[in-house]
């Protein structure tokens, strides 16, 4: 078994399209860092989510997520999930 986060992201009343490109550009960040392994927005355009690897813990996922753009410009909000992958 191999743990990771899921990071389920709900856009807020206060969501702004320019902080989309930061947050795109921060989840390019992590991925060439390889702690990315999967990411996508929902269609029906209410947030979305993606799956971090290679993580310590649940306090070092959480610490990674408060830096994403779309929660420090209160764009978004995010819940964690640790999660036991096959």
């Amino acid at each position: 078994m191999k743990t990771c986060y899921l990071v389920m992201v709900t856009r807020t009343p206060d969501f702004r399209d320019d902080v989309g490109a930061e947050h795109v550009r921060f989840l390019d960040a992590v991925r060439a860092r390889g702690q990315l392994l999967l990411t996508g927005g929902f269609t029906d355009k209410s947030g979305g989510a993606y799956v971090l690897q290679d993580i310590a813990d649940l306090a070092a996922a959480q610490a990674l997520v408060d830096t994403d753009p779309l929660l420090v410009q209160g764009s978004a909000t995010a819940r964690i999930h640790e999660w036991s992958t096959r």
